[in-house]
């Protein structure tokens, strides 16, 4: 890149605001990644982001790496804070008496603000009923005529099917409900379940970098830790420990590994096997006839002494192969979380 287009490029990332740097950051993660966010937000949030997304016209690659080296600097560093009304509700749950908390943060949120049965319409339906399935019938179903009934179907439906029925008959048979019990569940959700929720769903923050880079391309991916480097070498290395690598093809299964083969140019992966562990070059070579893998390792040593960089080229472009195979369903990379989990 030259100085000028640098330059531009410095200007044209200072320029963006804070939402518009939130819309690239969504957009960058794609549409399953976003998704996950979304889930979390208001309206008004989601509103704004999407119109800042609408209007952000095309944005030059050395743009969207400033915005994750930025967001890895942030995340890495541990003298960063951000006050929030959730933040703050979090921090006196864990420090103070249950009861001082919840009138503190009662006097905090005055008329306007939100209720307890409007946070949870931005709970997961599955986190939200492996909570509930831990409590008497007649309670779910006070907490399911309380919030917004297609969160509530959800909901529903993710509970055990003989409690989803008990459920369902004592929210036929429910009469208006008594103020003191529906405060009793109100602190109760408040203190037990947001306040629990708050503690244990932050990840991290290295292996959430690590994640959000593995979902990128290769290249992408090393420009960012290079930079990273430069301002937080302690954090770079953490990053990198937990990234996929190339080693980590080990964990796909033949089928995949054959895909994968099929995908790749031969002279490309002969120059990525290179150097590699025993483990990894027996994959490839059991998944090849006798003689294609005889071809293959001639091949390798016809190549002689290689640079690391152009062996670490090829292994990126075959991992960026296995990633967007991955993505199309045609091959399962490891780690991919329980859904992704081989049933044989």
């Amino acid at each position: 890149m030259s100085e000028r287009q640098e330059q531009r490029v410095q200007e044209r990332y200072h320029g963006l605001s804070g939402t518009e740097k939130a819309a690239m950051f969504m957009l960058s993660l794609g549409t399953e990644g976003s998704s996950l966010l979304f889930e979390q937000m208001e309206h008004e949030e989601i509103r704004e982001l999407t119109n800042a997304m609408t209007n952000l016209g095309p944005i030059e690659p050395g743009v969207v790496e400033l915005l994750f080296i930025e967001f890895a600097d942030l995340l890495s560093s541990t003298g960063s804070l951000l006050g929030t009304a959730d933040s703050t509700e979090r921090f006196l749950l864990g420090a103070l008496d249950p009861d001082k908390a919840g009138e503190i943060l009662d006097e905090m949120r005055g008329p306007a603000g939100r209720t307890i049965w409007e946070k949870l319409y931005n709970v997961h339906e599955e986190t939200l009923a492996n909570f509930l399935k831990n409590e008497y019938p007649q309670t779910v179903a006070v907490v399911l005529s309380r919030i917004k009934s297609d969160h509530s179907a959800k909901v529903l439906a993710e509970l055990p099917e003989n409690f989803a029925n008990e459920v369902i008959m004592r929210l036929l048979r429910m009469d208006t409900v008594q103020r003191d019990i529906l405060e009793g569940i109100e602190k109760t959700l408040r203190i037990e379940f947001m306040g629990s929720l708050g503690q244990t769903s932050r990840k991290d923050p290295h292996q959430q970098m690590a994640e959000i880079i593995n979902n990128l391309d290769s290249s992408t991916g090393d420009r960012i830790l290079t930079a990273l480097e430069d301002k937080n070498a302690d954090s770079a290395e953490k990053i990198k420990d937990l990234l996929f690598t190339f080693e980590d093809l080990t964990g796909v299964d033949p089928t995949g590994i054959q895909v994968l083969m099929r995908n790749v140019e031969n002279d490309q992966l002969a120059l990525a096997l290179k150097g590699g562990s025993d483990e990894i070059k027996q994959l490839f070579f059991s998944n090849m006839s006798e003689r294609a893998s005889k071809i293959m390792e001639e091949d390798m040593e016809a190549l002689g002494a290689v640079r690391k960089r152009e062996v670490e080229e090829a292994r990126s472009g075959i991992m960026d192969a296995a990633k967007s195979l991955a993505e199309g369903g045609e091959l399962i990379l490891p780690g991919g979380g329980e859904d992704d989990e081989l049933m044989y």
